[in-house]
């Protein structure tokens, strides 16, 4: 990519890193009249000249904050934003007869309801069994050459549970994108919460990056020094003693989000042994208590959190639809024992 007075950036989705990136161009003064897929061929780096079709086909080419044709001629002074899906690390997926919970499946999109210990894609030390083995395998046809592989434009983690969007072609995936990428995509979750919320609603800011001292852990930055700008609103659905039912609503989606937000403001999910949930947090010193607690965490060996609802623009219809779930069972279960408890 050659500089000029361009501008370069790469931003990232929620819980996933690196699914699309993200660039900004602003165009010389001298620059003469040249197509808009010529001008951006010349400034992006290994972009083949079809990813490039299907950016602008997909209207993730903005020229002055509109949507532009291929034929359109780039001239002195104008603002220029391209967003791009971008796959995981190169990894070959080999399709597995895992089972699925498919909510919803057309010709562009499937949308799963996931369940807790499920990793999404292939990575370091989950080579197979992963969520996309299972969809390569539903989409592919016995005795295909080659395995078809759907397109992610999000995650969650492995021991989160809930809805999840998967794309089937690299236009629904384009366009898709750009919603998480705008933040349009309406995403609730919940979660249980150690300790009692002052306030029943309240909005948690602060900048998400990767820990000085662990690299496996995201943590806050409130003055914004490492790490992007992080958003979620949360609402108290139920007061249940020592743990709060709580609901989620992301405004942006960093690694971790939740996670890390709700430890930093005195709240960790309950039994999220990554951000000091999994211990006893709130609560008594009896030692019934710590047997109740300590068996509410055999029902739930993971963290609290479910992915509940997902809210968006279909990518080939244009049409707004919306997919909710109901909470996993091992969730249902704890908040029912709470609910026992505190009564």
């Amino acid at each position: 990519m050659s500089s000029d007075n361009s501008t370069f950036q790469i931003d990232n989705d929620s819980n996933q890193e690196e699914l699309y990136e993200h660039y900004k161009f602003e165009v010389d003064k001298g620059q003469q009249l040249l197509r808009i897929d010529k001008y951006l061929m010349g400034k992006i780096e290994r972009i083949t000249r079809n990813k490039l079709q299907n950016a602008i086909k997909a209207g993730t080419v903005l020229v002055n904050d509109k949507e532009v044709k291929s034929n359109y001629k780039v001239k002195p002074d104008d603002k220029i934003r391209i967003v791009l899906s971008t796959p995981p690390k190169e990894v070959k997926i080999v399709p597995q007869d895992i089972p699925l919970n498919i909510i919803y499946e057309d010709e562009d999109i499937i949308v799963v309801n996931k369940v807790a210990g499920m990793v999404v894609h292939p990575g370091y030390n989950n080579y197979d069994g992963t969520l996309l083995n299972a969809l390569s395998f539903h989409l592919t046809d016995e005795g295909a050459e080659e395995p078809i592989v759907p397109y992610l434009v999000h995650r969650i983690d492995k021991d989160t549970s809930g809805v999840l969007l998967i794309a089937k072609t690299e236009m629904a995936q384009s366009k898709l994108a750009l919603q998480f990428f705008e933040h349009s995509i309406e995403r609730k979750y919940i979660a249980l919460a150690w300790g009692d919320f002052k306030e029943d609603e309240g909005t948690v800011e602060g900048y998400i990056g990767r820990s000085l001292k662990d690299r496996r852990v995201m943590t806050v930055f409130p003055e914004g020094e490492f790490g992007k700008s992080a958003i979620t609103h949360y609402k108290v659905l139920e007061k249940l003693g020592y743990v709060s039912l709580i609901q989620c609503q992301l405004e942006t989606g960093r690694t971790h989000q939740i996670r890390a937000h709700m430890r930093h403001i005195g709240h960790p999910l309950f039994n999220d042994n990554t951000y000091g949930g999994s211990s006893i947090i709130k609560g008594t010193t009896f030692t019934k208590y710590r047997q109740f607690v300590d068996n509410c965490f055999k029902i739930i060996p993971r963290q609290s959190l479910h992915a509940k609802s997902l809210g968006f623009i279909h990518p080939g219809t244009d049409e707004y639809i919306f997919f909710d779930s109901e909470l996993p069972e091992d969730m249902q279960k704890v908040i029912e024992k709470w609910r026992g408890y505190i009564s």
